[in-house]
């Protein structure tokens, strides 16, 4: 029974690591929205084979981008060690926007309203506390406008984030042009007032998943 079970066992290994590297590669051409089916056949398995390992969208995001979003909490706990919060919340923006650029699937997962997966979930928190952390030391030294708030940053990012992967296509590294002009209106030097009130954390949770799932 041992000698029976145990090809079984690195057969369904293997098949989990195909079915894993298939998914990187699909939702990085395509998004996170890919069908599962596309997944399956990428990877040379049925799809009753891939819900065995993965019982649902989520459980298998969660498997593929994992690593990729603790590399962002990480990032975001050495900004927070910044001796100077401007260099740190401008070394942690880079490092978000390097991410956003190469994958067009983590750049669905950190721009939009995903729900499901664990460690976005962690991440999505530690990031608006990293910004917000960040934010408040740069204000207490007059170093970003006095009415921009975790809020504002957020929506920025995401809005200028989503168009990250399709900059980095035409030519590599041009995103840091948007993203370079996005942290001058941080600036406290020449800053004007903002027309309207920034929205609530509820509120931009509501964009963010009309980002995703936009109404036909």
């Amino acid at each position: 029974m041992q000698r029976s079970g145990s090809p079984l066992r690195k057969d369904a290994q293997r098949n989990r690591e195909l079915v894993l590297a298939a998914a990187r590669e699909v939702y990085a051409e395509q998004g996170v929205e890919a069908p599962l089916d596309v997944i399956a056949r990428r990877a040379g398995v049925g799809n009753a084979t891939l819900y065995r390992r993965f019982p649902d969208r989520a459980a298998l995001i969660e498997a593929v981008f994992h690593a990729t979003l603790a590399s962002v909490i990480e990032a975001g706990e050495e900004a927070r060690r910044a001796e100077d919060p401007w260099a740190g919340l401008n070394g942690y923006l880079d490092r978000v926007f390097t991410v956003l650029a190469a994958d067009r699937g983590a750049n669905d997962l950190m721009t939009t309203g995903i729900e499901g997966v664990p460690t976005l979930e962690r991440l999505h928190v530690h990031n608006a506390e990293t910004f917000a952390g960040l934010l408040d030391r740069c204000r207490d030294r007059g170093l970003v406008r006095a009415d921009v708030v975790t809020e504002d940053l957020l929506l920025s990012l995401a809005a200028v984030g989503r168009a990250a992967p399709a900059l980095e296509a035409a030519v590599p590294g041009s995103w840091r042009r948007p993203l370079a002009l996005l942290i001058d209106g941080l600036r406290a030097e020449g800053a004007h007032p903002l027309p309207t009130e920034p929205l609530t954390s509820d509120q931009l949770t509501a964009v963010l998943g009309e980002l995703n799932h936009p109404r036909g």
